[in-house]
């Protein structure tokens, strides 16, 4: 692999969405859909399904084409870590955490990464799920020579839920 070269990838490239192969999709629908609030945008019959936030594509794909009723995957494999679902402010986090709250589903970590605050948790297939919003630029931690001083400091949920008074 050549990457002696400058080749630098333009700035306002984007992840534009992930797919994700899962066991049971209607069980993965009721997870994205219907406790995340993701809406359906088209479906390929009883296999797959796209759906989004705000009328976009699709944000993430869901399919069992080669996955129906699969084992999970082991914590030890390869693989994806986690999906990653921005939210536009802190309010809208807390939101989203007194919903998984209200509705009993636990996390697997809560975090302030100095430049975010985040939210773990496992979809119904054990995919890893991190929900969290961006500090403003201008906040975000830096050290002595400029780079960036990300960090994992316990999120304090209660006062993240002060958000909603």
């Amino acid at each position: 692999m050549n990457t002696s070269n400058n080749y630098k990838i333009p700035d306002n490239t984007r992840i534009g969405h992930v797919h994700l192969k899962v066991s049971n999709l209607e069980r993965s629908l009721d997870f994205y859909c219907g406790l995340l609030g993701f809406e359906v945008i088209t479906t390929y019959g009883n296999d797959a399904a796209f759906i989004s936030a705000g009328g976009y594509h699709h944000h993430i794909g869901l399919n069992t084409w080669y996955s129906k009723n699969a084992p999970f995957s082991s914590k030890k494999s390869v693989g994806l870590f986690h999906t990653a679902i921005l939210y536009p402010t802190r309010k809208d986090l807390a939101t989203i955490f007194n919903r998984l709250h209200e509705a009993g589903y636990a996390l697997t970590g809560a975090a302030d990464h100095g430049v975010s605050e985040a939210l773990y948790l496992d979809d119904p297939d054990k995919n890893g799920v991190e929900l969290y919003w961006d500090r403003p630029r201008d906040l975000w931690p830096k050290k002595e020579d400029g780079s960036l001083d990300m960090f994992t400091k316990p999120l304090n949920l209660n006062d993240l839920l002060r958000e909603l008074d």
